[in-house]
């Protein structure tokens, strides 16, 4: 005997999309089945089928392969109406695959030979350019991620003092750095001093000297673009989709790496 059921064609399915069909009213049964078990269904005929009872909406069912796919909803051995709606769930978006630093050569400089005539001579694993704005967010948090990491690292609020030649110190902290991190954001591109401390990093990084690693933070690549092309083409981590903790931790295991 024939059965009773609303019917929802799918059409031609790939394998792994979801269908997620609401209900609305009592409990009903909810069946996925390829073309070949719906004829059977409908005649009331033996059948395979992915579902059952459901008690709630909506309710999510995968397609296992590809293929010609129909849903069916009815009340057999249950009181009550239903009515019900179906379709096809969006793909997520593919997963984001970024380089590991490690797959790229001489992403680090080894350590400069000491300078015995300075007593106030210090080799830095990390220098740290930013604007100000950005240190409660993300700066100051990165600089201790990556102090707890065991790393050397030039960050104002590390090593300036009173009286310091802050152009001075800055020099000799780009100059005895193996890498420099510069973080990316509205208030960076838009200062006299960080665009400074970018040059001098930059111009490092084209004669092979310094390694120069952008952190971008709350900022798109289009922005990034405008601002310095060169910069967007770079290899970089963006604290949209990575912590500080891991930043830091990829960095440090680049740089012990280096030391090893």
């Amino acid at each position: 005997m024939a059965v009773q059921f609303v019917h929802h064609d799918l059409g031609q399915r790939g394998g792994g999309e979801v269908v997620e069909i609401t209900l609305s009213g009592s409990a009903a049964n909810v069946r996925l089945m390829d073309n070949s078990d719906f004829n059977n269904y409908r005649n009331g005929h033996r059948h395979r089928y992915i579902g059952g009872l459901a008690k709630q909406s909506p309710v999510r069912l995968q397609i296992p392969h590809s293929g010609h796919w129909h849903v069916t909803v009815d009340m057999m051995g249950l009181r009550g109406t239903v009515r019900s709606s179906a379709r096809i769930l969006p793909a997520p978006l593919p997963t984001i695959r970024e380089a590991p630093l490690s797959t790229v050569p001489s992403l680090v400089q080894p350590d400069s030979p000491p300078d015995t005539s300075n007593p106030r001579f210090r080799n830095y694993d990390v220098f740290i350019s930013h604007a100000s704005e950005d240190k409660e967010s993300i700066v100051r948090p990165l600089a201790i991620a990556l102090q707890n990491e065991r790393l050397r690292v030039w960050y104002d609020e590390f090593e300036l003092r009173i009286g310091d030649s802050l152009r001075r110190k800055i020099d000799q902290g780009l100059a005895n750095s193996r890498a420099g991190l510069v973080v990316l954001s509205h208030a960076f591109i838009s200062k006299g001093w960080t665009n400074y401390e970018l040059d001098g990093i930059i111009t490092k990084a084209v004669t092979g000297e310094q390694v120069l690693l952008p952190i971008w933070h709350n900022i798109s690549k289009q922005e990034v673009i405008e601002y310095s092309p060169s910069l967007a083409d770079k290899l970089a981590r963006s604290t949209a989709t990575h912590t500080v903790e891991e930043i830091a931790k990829e960095i440090a295991e680049l740089i012990r790496g280096h030391h090893a």
